[in-house]
């Protein structure tokens, strides 16, 4: 029986691929205020910024490769069951060539009716106004903004209560639900936190590794560790 793993990712292991967090610019996301293009208010005001943002985003998409960080999640496969838990709405995780991977924020690879939220459709090129699903409703980008529920959140937490292993990834640790996730994590299970500038974790009785790294390098340490818990 292979050991299960459950990785927890942010914004930081995408960064290193050259996409950008907003979290690094004072509440700018690629020079907009994320009230305006990752909220319902956003999108109630002004939807085809909103459109026009995420089409940007989705091309910028097709530019990017996954990096060492990826491409080293995915060959754990081969001696660990992983699971991936990722706050990012990209795909580099699955072009990486992980197999699992749950989208707690949405992706922007696809898109979502307004009215339906269960009709979702793959889309690759730029989403428009005129787009609509099966009952003419418009459609929007399938992402979960501020103040929307999470709807992967239930199953997070069932990953996470199963892990015997947990990784944190390139996460400050700020956005909720997401950074509480590591809370549900059995307390005899060991516990890696990646990131160049971690957070203090409090409360936490596992036996915690912080490491200081970006995504690649720390990854290349812990790679190294879980041999030996092999």
């Amino acid at each position: 029986m292979k050991k299960k793993l459950v990785v927890l990712t942010g914004a930081g292991i995408s960064a290193e691929s050259g996409i950008k967090t907003f979290r690094d610019a004072d509440g700018l996301w690629e020079g907009h205020n994320v009230m305006d293009v990752a909220t319902p208010e956003g999108w109630q005001r002004n939807p085809e910024l909103v459109l026009a943002f995420y089409n940007q985003r989705r091309k910028q998409l097709h530019e990017v490769l996954p990096n060492l960080g990826h491409q080293l999640l995915a060959e754990l496969e081969k001696e660990f069951e992983v699971d991936i838990i990722t706050q990012n709405v990209d795909n580099l995780h699955e072009k990486a060539g992980s197999s699992n991977v749950l989208h707690l924020h949405g992706e922007l690879l696809k898109v979502r009716s307004t009215v339906n939220r269960n009709y979702i459709l793959d889309w690759e090129n730029d989403l428009n106004s005129s787009d609509v699903d099966d009952k003419g409703n418009p459609l929007r980008p399938h992402i979960v903004w501020f103040g929307e529920e999470v709807p992967a959140l239930e199953e997070a937490v069932f990953l996470v209560e199963k892990a015997d292993i947990l990784i944190i990834i390139g996460t400050s640790l700020q956005v909720y639900p997401a950074a509480g996730l590591m809370n549900f994590a059995k307390p005899t299970i060991p516990v890696y936190y990646i990131d160049p500038k971690p957070a203090q974790i409090y409360d936490l009785p596992n036996d915690i590794k912080i490491i200081a790294a970006t995504g690649s390098e720390g990854m290349k340490i812990v790679r190294k560790e879980l041999k030996k818990l092999q």
